[in-house]
């Protein structure tokens, strides 16, 4: 038997595993289109007062001006503050969260660094998180959290003051938005540049196996 035949036949004695639910897929590229939406809106209302000696090309933002882009980010803002609730809710409920991204060692995240950095990290199992995979994504979540609040504050200051407050204040809460903003595109340089570096991550999000 060739060996495109025994691979055949092998794929269907054994079919492929789901790596990523259905549910996980759908959550994931919501979010990734409204997170792209709120940078790129986001960047336009940057612009109207920006908060360092720079501003955004106007090509790689959405809105066109202050109020076309504010209607653009508290639309994507309802769409990701809806989606992220719902899946911290399920990821939580189905032990999706313990299983993938705990635990998260010191030791475990330095050894994977280095592996990393020589292009030594394995990615054969697709249903394991390594560490550095579990720091990203578990200090994803968190930063998903921190510039929703803070966005929160800096658009409600009156009626959220005690949120305001907590962030130290409006400018100050500028300010941790813009970092949180500046994490998260970080963030998808590197997820984007994994995915490609290993094709078979984005074909498992996308069909799921």
């Amino acid at each position: 038997m060739s060996s495109l035949a025994a691979a055949e036949d092998y794929a269907k004695q054994e079919p492929a595993r789901v790596i990523q639910p259905a549910w996980v897929r759908a959550m994931h590229w919501t979010n990734a289109v409204a997170m792209i939406l709120m940078i790129m809106s986001g960047w336009q209302i940057y612009n109207a007062s920006p908060l360092f000696g720079f501003t955004f090309p106007r090509s790689i933002t959405l809105g066109g001006w202050l109020a076309g882009a504010l209607l653009w980010h508290f639309a994507a803002m309802w769409l990701l503050m809806v989606n992220g609730l719902i899946y911290l809710i399920t990821g939580f409920a189905t032990g999706r969260f313990r299983k993938k991204l705990l635990p998260i060692t010191t030791t475990g995240v330095i050894s994977d660094v280095k592996a990393a950095l020589t292009f030594k990290l394995a990615h054969d199992d697709l249903s394991r998180y390594n560490y550095v995979q579990k720091l990203l994504y578990a200090g994803i979540i968190v930063v998903g959290v921190v510039i929703v609040l803070s966005g929160l504050s800096i658009w409600k200051p009156v009626q959220l003051q005690w949120l305001t407050a907590l962030f130290g204040g409006y400018d100050i809460a500028r300010y941790v938005h813009f970092i949180c903003m500046s994490l998260i595109v970080a963030f998808l340089i590197v997820h984007v540049a994994l995915a490609i570096l290993v094709p078979k991550s984005l074909r498992a999000m996308l069909i799921g196996r």
